[in-house]
């Protein structure tokens, strides 16, 4: 008899996600890291190319967010990073989450396939490489899919319980908690000693950094374990080492500080509430001084008093529309100005002035109704 062919009417486009990811990985990722993963999946089972800022584009993250999803699937041996020969991001290597690839942390021993975001041969990483990720005080830089060298992404871990007792029973964390404890002003809870574990392990910064990145904070009137991190990521990616180095950016960012309040037309030594409109938007919205300055000149050509509120609403606006460049901003320009021009295009709708009804009014030639009538 004649080999039979079998096939079906439609094909069922589907992407299938293993168990153990669901039951061991999931609970842990942020819900970029989710996305960016399982974006992944879709796109390798697919046998699609994509990028960095496409997988950012689609789903309204920075590209920093998505290398740093990567960072953490790396860091879980869910997939490797490959760089081409110039340590330009090239390809993703994705595992098979199988107990046993799992469990077997050797490249050999884990099953995989490759999916490759930009057309070129990719170089795995040698030991040399992922060593000088690591090693401080050389903080390593993930390279954007252009070449160019970004700026480098730390990822607070999520430590155990036994990971912050062998810190705490560390021989010199006792004075360093204690320094900690005495600029805030009370005990440390097990998230701050995290947070103090991170800046040591990961950041790896010295205890007199910070010492200074306490006090620093502290000096500001922020006690907030969540401001201080965000000021010692800052400090990291800039590559400050030392007290010295920190205290010189300090000084450079006044600098940017009176900048921008002259900017919006003023001399004077800028208030509390000033700095913090600032504060908001170089380190909440991480805008680089081009884009503040923009928003400035906006300002003052739009209003001569509440200058900072008024900018303060547009950086959000900008910040809410993911501005990331000044390039975007002229996007968002272009979409107003076509608004405004369908909107003048429309046809004007009549307006009722009757506070009787609501119904069209007519327009009568009253010298011709009463003649009308008259005839009659």
């Amino acid at each position: 008899m004649a080999r039979l062919t079998i096939y079906k009417d439609n094909h069922v486009d589907s992407t299938v996600v293993s168990n153990l990811f669901i039951d061991e990985y999931m609970k842990d990722a942020n819900d970029a890291q989710l996305k960016v993963y399982l974006y992944l999946l879709r796109m390798m089972n697919a046998h699609q190319s994509t990028s960095v800022s496409d997988i950012a584009d689609k789903f309204n993250h920075t590209e920093k967010d998505v290398i740093r999803a990567l960072k953490y699937w790396e860091k879980h041996q869910l997939l490797d990073l490959d760089f081409d020969q110039n340590k330009t991001l090239v390809g993703i290597h994705m595992h098979d989450l199988e107990e046993s690839s799992v469990s077997d942390s050797s490249p050999s021993g884990q099953a995989g396939s490759s999916f490759v975001p930009l057309p070129a041969a990719p170089v795995r990483q040698n030991a040399a490489v992922r060593e000088a990720e690591t090693a401080p005080p050389v903080f390593s830089a993930v390279l954007s899919e252009t070449g160019a060298h970004a700026a480098p992404v730390f990822e607070k871990p999520s430590y155990t319980a036994d990971q912050l007792r062998e810190f705490k029973n560390r021989q010199n964390t006792a004075q360093l908690l204690f320094i900690a404890e005495t600029y805030i002003g009370k005990p440390l809870t097990a998230s701050e000693m995290k947070t103090i574990l991170f800046f040591t392990d990961e950041l790896h910064f010295s205890d007199d950094l910070i010492d200074y990145l306490l006090q620093y904070c502290v000096d500001k009137g922020k006690k907030d374990f969540k401001y201080i991190e965000k000021v010692a990521i800052a400090w990291a990616e800039e590559g400050i080492t030392t007290p010295e180095q920190a205290q010189e950016s300090g000084n450079r960012y006044s600098k940017d500080v009176y900048d921008i309040v002259k900017a919006l037309g003023s001399s004077n030594t800028p208030t509390e509430a000033e700095l913090g409109y600032i504060t908001r938007w170089t380190v909440t919205y991480a805008f680089s001084k081009d884009i503040i300055l923009e928003a400035c000149h906006r300002t003052v050509l739009a209003v001569n008093s509440n200058r900072f509120k008024y900018a303060d609403a547009l950086l959000k606006s900008w910040h809410d529309q993911d501005v990331r460049q000044k390039s975007d901003i002229l996007r968002i320009d272009e979409a107003y100005r076509q608004r405004k021009k369908n909107q003048s295009s429309a046809p004007a709708t009549k307006q009722y002035t009757n506070r009787f009804n609501q119904f069209a009014q007519n327009t009568y030639d009253f010298d011709a109704l009463e003649k009308e009538l008259l005839s009659n």
